[in-house]
């Protein structure tokens, strides 16, 4: 393997969900490593803030305000990266939408956004990007951020989100497969829970009540911990590389082991 084969130096990336906790973390690690960055978020303010901040870093990055479950704005998106920079060489899907909400009190509304963003936008992202790649005979990588609530079921009111990364995740696998031949490699990441700003501020707002599920949560953990942004940017940073040439279809848990310790659940020990 060639020593540079994890370089993303000049490759074009379109990362959504740009302006949140693992988003701007995968901006900052794959920008520090010369790519070239298209910002899309619904957050023009957080966008703002990124963006100066990549700036100040050294980093090339471009924003677009997109909101991913909306058809029109991913297409507009897309246009604008043909636009300013004839083709993208990697697409970072990772904008998504939760909620804590029983079943039985899930209105179609609410289905509808989780969904929206959380598969149908992965979808229309992954779509629209393929077109530019496969028009320009070269390679590509996908990297979708899923969850370890898509292969288990984690209970709590996250019904629609993980319904929705269960889909991210068959997605993978047969864009995979679909897109094999044109070069397109597609994978995903399965974090467990990650140390954001807005995991953060959940936390906060909880108060004493967030106590005893973050106890479960870490004892369900292997490694005693939950995952930072950093953990995640780092598998990202693989995947998306030509260190990861011939791994496609994969769908990566980054998760302390939670996963093979007890299928994503926690209860920890019984």
């Amino acid at each position: 393997m060639s020593k540079n084969a994890f370089s993303l130096d000049g490759k074009v990336i379109v990362i959504t969900g740009a302006a949140g906790g693992i988003g701007m973390e995968v901006c900052r690690q794959l920008g520090g490593d010369g790519a070239k960055l298209i910002m899309a978020d619904i957050d023009e303010v957080g966008l703002a803030a990124g963006k100066a901040e990549l700036k100040a870093r050294g980093v090339s990055a471009v924003t677009f305000k997109a909101n991913s479950s909306v058809e029109a704005d991913v297409i507009a998106l897309f246009k604008f990266v043909a636009k300013e920079f004839g083709m993208a060489d990697i697409l970072i899907n990772n904008a998504a939408a939760g909620t804590h909400t029983p079943p039985q009190d899930t209105t179609l509304e609410i289905w509808d956004t989780v969904i929206g963003t959380s598969l149908t936008g992965y979808f229309l992202n992954a779509r629209e990007f393929s077109k530019l790649v496969i028009a320009a005979k070269k390679p590509g990588a996908i990297v979708n951020i899923s969850s370890i609530a898509g292969s288990s079921a984690i209970g709590r009111g996250n019904f629609a989100y993980s319904v929705a990364k269960g889909g991210v995740n068959q997605m993978t696998r047969e864009l995979a497969i679909e897109w094999a031949k044109s070069k397109i490699r597609v994978n995903a990441i399965q974090p467990c829970s990650v140390n954001t700003p807005g995991w953060r501020k959940w936390v906060e707002t909880e108060g004493e009540k967030a106590k005893p599920l973050m106890e479960l949560l870490v004892r369900g953990i292997p490694m005693g911990r939950v995952a930072e942004p950093e953990d995640i940017a780092h598998a990202v940073h693989f995947l998306a590389s030509d260190a990861a040439a011939m791994v496609t279809g994969t769908i990566l848990p980054v998760d302390g082991g939670n996963l093979a310790y007890n299928a994503g659940g926690t209860l920890g020990d019984y």
